[in-house]
């Protein structure tokens, strides 16, 4: 077993707002995903059989903004085989290593917000929603230390 060392999800994950992370936009750079997420009907469903619930799940994932990354990577497989996995683990029998496996594919997938970041993905603001200003209202100051001492002069009265 590898000792030491960096592993592929170790560390914080990277932050589009940073400056370190900005300058490694050059080399790979963040995606955006666009906030109505991806037009059409899904693709066609690649495993064998599908439950009724497989096919819910599938239609709803693929409206989603990173099905627009999913299609762009041919990543149709891997989304179906995290809808069984998902379907298996609602169950309320479901076992604990079937809901970590879960876990896992959320991050891969993009569908967790430590996931997104991993992928280095963010989404577009939604067109009717108004975008952040960019210089916030100065909140008001609260009194220092400082500001509550009283002054003597030359150490008088007290």
């Amino acid at each position: 077993m590898p000792r030491g060392g960096a592993r592929a999800v170790s560390g914080p994950p990277p932050d589009p707002r940073s400056l370190k992370s900005a300058a490694s936009m050059d080399k790979g750079g963040w995606r955006t995903l666009p906030a109505e997420g991806r037009a059409g009907a899904p693709p066609e469903w690649p495993l064998t059989e599908a439950a009724p619930r497989e096919l819910d799940l599938w239609e709803d994932l693929w409206e989603k903004p990173q099905a627009v990354a999913w299609e762009a990577m041919d990543q149709a497989l891997e989304v179906a085989l995290f809808v069984r996995t998902l379907a298996e683990a609602e169950r309320a029998d479901g076992r604990v290593d079937v809901k970590k496996m879960v876990r896992s594919y959320l991050d891969s997938l993009g569908l967790s917000v430590a996931g997104m970041n991993r992928n280095r993905w963010k989404v577009a603001p939604a067109v009717d929603e108004p975008e952040a200003t960019a210089s916030p209202e100065p909140a008001a100051r609260r009194p220092s230390a400082r500001d509550r001492l009283k002054v003597v002069p030359n150490g008088e009265g007290a």
